[in-house]
């Protein structure tokens, strides 16, 4: 999921780091709405990053903080902050950065990333812009029919 999303969002014109941020989001958040969200109150969730996970100076942690806002893709929403003039989407109080996603998904491939970056860019990009900007379309189009077929590809490129 999070390789389609960041190709998705790349396709749309967004720097590879900001792709990268979102596919992540959008990973962990189909994730817990599988699992089923919390409840929370009515009003919008404020952002106060934890300085002592990013190691930002306080100076430049106010200013994250007051660039708080949400992203629009397409039908789809996903909060971000600005961080270097770049987006950085979050999910509560963590910022999904491309390192994270290096981390949490690139490393997983082993050195055959970008074998599999370039087969969901190739896929995402052979789709109208109209199904990439619509949330429902993506997932019954693009993602669900090729989920079980690239997982077990990508693991296996990966071993």
């Amino acid at each position: 999921m999070a390789t389609l999303q960041a190709a998705r969002a790349y396709a749309l014109g967004y720097s590879l780091a900001e792709a990268k941020s979102f596919g992540l989001n959008r990973a962990i958040f189909y994730a817990a709405a599988k699992k089923g969200f919390k409840i929370f109150k009515k009003a919008p969730p404020k952002i106060s990053l934890p300085k002592e996970i990013y190691k930002i100076p306080e100076k430049e942690l106010q200013k994250i903080e007051k660039s708080f806002t949400i992203e629009k893709i397409g039908d789809e929403m996903a909060y971000c902050v600005k961080m270097k003039g770049k987006r950085v989407f979050t999910i509560g109080n963590e910022l999904q950065t491309p390192e994270a996603f290096k981390k949490q998904i690139e490393s997983r491939f082993g050195d055959k990333f970008n074998e599999a970056w370039k087969e969901a860019l190739q896929i995402v990009k052979s789709y109208d812009k109209g199904v990439l900007l619509s949330q429902r379309y993506f997932y019954g189009v693009v993602y669900k029919p090729r989920r079980d077929e690239l997982a077990k590809k990508w693991s296996e490129m990966a071993k």
